[in-house]
């Protein structure tokens, strides 16, 4: 693929369909299972939605920026999404952040003024990529463009709630730090005793 292919390709074209792909860009998963949620969540939200099929909790992990006491983030990859098609399915989210871990009901941004807050915000965060999206969507990075092509844009809103939402992610992976240590502390021991 040549970078011109690639720059005309839209972000939704790269939907991964493989399991093994699926899985990559679920890994960042690990980070908060393994403890580091109050690192990673800083940029990244953690969202959990029941799936639409199993009813069972379905976990990924996307950038997201905030504004009035709402979070926000891109659906980068539209509709074909399987968090956004699971929210459509039953919109109690739970999101975890550097904030906690909060109850949300999960909705796709279409007023005007609030979609308008939306791309300054992260225009102001994140504008190369808020660029790239819109320019995959063909909508010109402008105000005026978006809004005449709102149907296009997918920024997901997360409105706190105090109903009932899936269960979070817990950190259930944090035993590992000191396992790994203590197998560093084994590999130096028997290298210092190899020395001798």
């Amino acid at each position: 693929m040549t970078l011109e292919t690639f720059k005309n390709k839209k972000m939704m074209d790269f939907y991964p369909k493989a399991k093994w792909a699926k899985f990559f860009i679920k890994s960042p998963i690990l980070l908060w299972r393994l403890g580091l949620g109050p690192i990673t969540g800083k940029i990244f939200l953690l969202i959990t939605t029941w799936g639409r099929k199993s009813g069972l909790p379905r976990r990924t992990m996307i950038e997201y920026h905030k504004t009035n006491g709402i979070k926000y983030a891109a659906c980068a990859f539209g509709e074909k999404a399987d968090w956004y098609q699971n929210l459509r399915a039953n919109p109690h989210v739970t999101i975890q952040s550097s904030d906690g871990t909060e109850s949300a009901i999960a909705y796709r941004v279409t007023n005007d003024e609030e979609l308008l807050e939306v791309y300054k915000l992260f225009m102001r965060r994140d504008p190369p990529l808020t660029n790239y999206y819109l320019s995959s969507l063909g909508i010109e990075n402008n105000p005026k463009a978006v809004l005449a092509n709102k149907e296009k844009v997918m920024w997901i809103g997360f409105k706190p709630t105090l109903e009932a939402t899936p269960p979070g992610q817990e950190v259930d992976l944090a035993w590992l730090w000191p396992l790994g240590l203590l197998v560093l502390l084994v590999f130096w021991l028997l290298d210092k005793l190899n020395r001798q």
